[in-house]
């Protein structure tokens, strides 16, 4: 990028995948395109004004690069630039500062932000995809070798329970028949994710209520908080599907929760309007992200690579089957499903493409 003027409408900036801000010579915010408002979790109208320490945080790196920047009437580029936005959120991102004018307002700085994590992100989950194909084609093929010689096993157990004599015998045949039920269920739904979504329109706040209705009721000790952007639009997808996946989350969280007898255990659903973003390598405008976080144990390391495979469980007794299923239904509905975790925080962010002709949802 070189020192350019900008002139005219800034519709040419709005429409670029990476993040720009404007400031002037005193450093204050003049202008923040839609990638920029959903990197930084920010809205034109909240910054307008903010100094860019007040937004990105004291960073003497990115100093360094605007001031030499100014010094030399051309583009500086910083490639490994940290930065712990106003939202207090860590970023990996490379800045590139170019000199410009801006109209009415004079000399300014333009700071086109990239995030270099970015492609290793899309890699992965590309990876990702990969292997949870080759773990559900695995997984279903196995299902389907088991369920014949369980039905068989269970329909010998009751033969079989109906010829003791002996009371006290009824016991074993019970523990065999109730086991194979057990098994028989799990079987059920490994093979459940297969079916494909039912698409119609899907008002995310009444799924987001349909599960909180649920966990208040099975988890009275743990609180339920909202933080709901009512002027979302509506989505299309499956609706049963997508409560299975906030249930399978939100569920995981609570149980979590419980399992480490955190004090005051907290589970947030928020949702916000997500800008110019790819999903399944296509564009755009808008997505709906809802973020499930809570204040649990989070997950352990050598877990988090792991957490999306089939029977992995954290949690004794767990079938390993929630995230797999939660993961499976998103990238059905050309989503994304991702997670950020620590000692006392877990998050887990939900990105479902909205369609251009979308209507506003109803608020709640």
């Amino acid at each position: 990028m070189n020192a350019a003027a900008i002139s005219g409408p800034l519709a040419g900036l709005d429409q670029l995948a990476t993040a720009v801000v404007v400031i002037d010579d005193g450093q204050s915010v003049l202008y923040m395109n839609p990638s920029a408002e959903n990197l930084f979790e920010l809205s034109q109208s909240s910054v307008a004004g903010l100094t860019l320490e007040r937004l990105l945080g004291e960073n003497a790196v990115l100093s360094a690069a605007i001031s030499q920047s100014r010094a030399n009437h051309s583009a500086y580029t910083e490639h490994e630039l940290e930065i712990i936005a106003h939202s207090r959120q860590r970023l990996n991102l490379a800045c590139t500062v170019c000199p410009a004018e801006f109209p009415g307002k004079g000399p300014a700085m333009l700071l086109e932000f990239r995030q270099i994590d970015r492609q290793l992100r899309v890699e992965r989950e590309a990876r990702l995809l990969e292997q949870s194909q080759a773990h559900r084609d695995l997984i279903r093929n196995l299902a389907h070798e088991i369920k014949n010689p369980l039905g068989g096993i269970r329909g010998a157990a009751q033969l079989l329970d109906r010829e003791l004599e002996r009371p006290a015998l009824h016991e074993y045949t019970q523990v065999i028949i109730k086991e194979s039920d057990r098994l028989q269920s799990l079987m059920d739904r490994l093979l459940t994710p297969h079916r494909l979504p039912l698409p119609g329109p899907v008002n995310i706040h009444e799924v987001l209520e349909r599960v909180r209705s649920v966990m208040v009721a099975e988890f009275s000790g743990i609180a339920v908080r909202r933080d709901y952007d009512t002027s979302l639009p509506l989505l299309t997808g499956d609706r049963e599907q997508l409560i299975q996946v906030v249930l399978n989350i939100v569920r995981n969280a609570a149980q979590a929760i419980k399992g480490a007898d955190t004090a005051n255990g907290e589970i947030r659903l928020r949702t916000r309007v997500a800008r110019q973003v790819t999903l399944s390598r296509r564009r755009y405008r808008h997505a709906v992200q809802i973020d499930i976080c809570d204040n649990g144990p989070g997950i352990p390391e050598n877990m988090k690579e792991r957490v999306f495979q089939p029977l992995i469980s954290g949690r004794e007794g767990g079938s390993g089957l929630g995230l797999t299923i939660a993961h499976n239904f998103i990238t059905q509905h050309r989503g994304t499903i991702t997670f950020d975790s620590a000692p006392g925080k877990t998050c887990f962010t939900l990105l479902l493409p909205v369609q251009d002709d979308a209507r506003p949802a109803a608020q709640h």
